[in-house]
């Protein structure tokens, strides 16, 4: 299954992969799935429209061969997939595979950590929005306190997990969270990265004046530590990335708002039901699922997946001012993956 690399119609590679392994999640977080939207009778897919182990492990071998590096499995929460150790075990012997990491909001590592390092992944991004009980509890809409998050962290770290504590800021609700939360993971050595709120499917609430920008956050930062930029380990890496400069310690920001990186962006998803987006902002997909179901052979789904990734034009986060204005649907960030 040997084929050529492919590249859109702005000249990027594609280099990753996300892929969505379940739309469910344990918490309601306000910026992605806020319960007033998400209630307990919410209808969320049902498990035969979900790929299987072998449907997610076949599309990313393709995937693989059309120059994917690196996977990242997502959610929903993924760690609410109960057969994920097996997958991880799968796609870690796909040729040409380098790194896999997920994404989770780190609630239930105790109890799947010690499988999913068995099976091989190494690499975990763990969402964390506060340090003071009361907001987390508030932000994350299930009452959870940070102290569970934060025990699961060690416990993944003295395993031998690398970790990114990954945390939204919004401003008027957890600013004032960026320098305690600096502090607290510096010491520990673990790498944080400030996200900037974004306008992600259609029912966070969002606006500009929601955002805290990454300067405002550097600036933030850079009134108690001395920060030093780092350079990039590849082409579309997303955070930028700052190394303390009396540890070796590092944080982040991710800047899709306040500053574009979409000229570089490499990153393809795969959602909770089988369909292609080729953007995080992205209003359709294109289904993948019926083809894996279908009689269809891999090279004539990898020739799909190529017509789809050359045809590739978007750029929203360059748009996002005129785009905004239309008022356009969005995919939600649970079912598409962050």
């Amino acid at each position: 299954m040997n084929t050529q690399p492919v590249s859109d119609q702005l000249q990027r590679p594609i280099r990753d992969l996300r892929i969505s392994v379940t739309d469910r999640c344990n918490f309601r977080c306000t910026y992605c799935m806020p319960k007033e939207i998400f209630g307990d009778d919410y209808a969320f897919l049902p498990r035969e429209e979900l790929l299987s182990n072998d449907e997610i492990t076949r599309v990313a071998r393709m995937f693989a061969s059309l120059g994917v590096k690196k996977l990242r499995i997502t959610g929903g929460e993924p760690l609410l997939r109960r057969d994920l150790a097996p997958l991880i075990r799968e796609l870690i012997r796909i040729e040409g595979i380098e790194d896999i990491g997920m994404t989770t909001n780190g609630l239930l590592l105790k109890q799947y950590a010690d499988r999913l390092y068995e099976a091989g992944l190494r690499r975990l991004n763990i969402s964390l929005d506060a340090l003071n009980p009361d907001l987390f509890a508030k932000m994350n809409g299930r009452g959870v306190s940070p102290e569970i998050i934060l025990s699961n962290i060690d416990l993944a770290k003295n395993m031998g997990f690398k970790i990114r504590v990954n945390t939204v800021i919004q401003k008027g609700v957890n600013e004032q969270e960026i320098l305690p939360l600096a502090a607290y993971f510096k010491e520990r050595g673990i790498t944080l990265c400030f996200i900037e709120f974004m306008d992600v499917g259609n029912d966070n609430g969002w606006s500009y004046k929601k955002v805290v920008s990454r300067r405002e956050m550097f600036d933030i930062l850079n009134s108690q530590y001395e920060l030093e930029p780092v350079d990039p380990l590849y082409f579309g890496e997303v955070a930028k990335r700052y190394r303390y400069k009396d540890n070796s310690s590092e944080v982040g920001f991710i800047t899709s708002v306040s500053e574009s990186f979409c000229s570089s962006c490499t990153r393809a998803r795969i959602s909770s039901d089988g369909s292609i987006y080729t953007c995080l902002f992205a209003t359709t997909g294109h289904n993948l699922r019926d083809m894996l179901r279908g009689d269809y052979q891999d090279e004539e789904i990898i020739a799909f997946i190529r017509s789809v990734w050359e045809g590739r034009t978007d750029r929203y986060s360059d748009q996002r001012a005129q785009i905004a204005a239309s008022n356009r649907k969005k995919i939600n960030m649970s079912f598409i993956g962050g």
